[in-house]
């Protein structure tokens, strides 16, 4: 079922079809962007030995030089050429070694690191037992679909929090996913004020003024990993094995792998953040080439606010 045939069904009787025909528009367009600047991505990482012009990726993406110049500069705030900077392997090895680099735009907040700006933020709550063994039989979930820089988000949530985030190539896939999840839980298509926060926080367009609630089904180790991980602030990287010696278990690099591929929570918990040793940006469940983008377009945002404070 497309979005826009969700949205009519629930809302058809309480908001004016204009309305929400637009609302589908935009959400088309950002996901529309989002795909072509994954598919110039993919193709520069498949030709970046010989380094392929503009005209060339914009070839590729069917559009005109000017035009896809123009398009990336607004979805990613910089160059094509300087985003395949932020996307390199040196630069990567490059993060990870630079451990002393303080982070902007937190001193205002006074903070003594600003590792625990987005911590304080974004609280992690779990499931009582009995809602993580009968699948939240006893749950009410709201889900709803986002549209964000990165493609289109699933976001859910229940009466304590968020419960879950992911990116969705196909909205009808997005139920399927919460009820393999909570296959025992009423769940609801409503778009909640939370579902419209997460959005905004995602897009960059606002920040997080007030705690998030996270609602999470995970075991104590895998809630221990998705903690840490809410530590790594935008524009830094960390690796597995330094997760890994965060969480006090210094040989369970391949454990802490596996919880942060099964994290619920996408973007919020950023495990986007998380790459291999040797400066590869490594797998991730929502694609390779969206962590790719995603990690390139945070250290462009970072880039161009250190431009403008210097």
């Amino acid at each position: 079922m497309t979005i826009s045939k969700i949205l009519f069904q629930q809302y058809s009787d309480c908001i004016d079809k204009k309305e929400v025909g637009h609302l589908c528009m935009e959400m088309s367009e950002n996901n529309l962007n989002y795909n072509r600047i994954a598919k110039a991505l993919a193709y520069i990482q498949a030709n970046f030995k010989r380094q392929p012009s503009l005209e060339e990726i914009a070839a590729h993406v069917h559009l005109s030089p000017f035009h896809f110049q123009r398009l990336f500069q607004e979805w990613a705030g910089t160059t094509p050429k300087k985003f395949l900077q932020y996307i390199s392997l040196q630069y990567a090895k490059q993060i990870l070694q630079d451990s002393k680099s303080t982070e902007i735009a937190t001193f205002e907040t006074g903070l003594s690191s600003t590792s625990r700006l987005h911590e304080l933020f974004v609280h992690i709550e779990a499931m009582t037992p009995a809602e993580y063994k009968n699948g939240g039989a006893s749950l009410e979930i709201n889900y709803s679909i986002q549209s964000s820089l990165f493609g289109e988000v699933c976001v859910a949530s229940t009466s304590k929090g968020i419960c879950h985030v992911s990116f969705i190539d196909r909205d009808e896939n997005a139920l399927k996913t919460i009820q393999s999840l909570f296959p025992n839980a009423q769940i609801i298509y409503s778009e909640q004020a939370l579902h419209q926060e997460i959005e905004d926080f995602i897009n960059n367009t606002s920040k997080i003024n007030s705690p998030i609630h996270l609602h999470l089904k995970g075991t104590s180790f895998q809630l221990k990993v998705w903690e840490a991980l809410l530590k790594i602030p935008q524009g830094k990287l960390k690796t597995y094995g330094q997760i890994a010696h965060e969480i006090g278990n210094p040989k369970s690099s391949r454990a802490v792998g596996t919880a942060i591929g099964s994290n619920p929570i996408a973007y919020l918990i950023p495990c986007h953040r998380v790459i291999q040793t040797s400066g590869l940006f490594g797998g991730y469940m929502w694609g390779p080439i969206r962590k790719t983008a995603i990690i390139g377009w945070e250290h462009a945002t970072i880039n161009s606010i250190t431009d403008e404070i210097i």
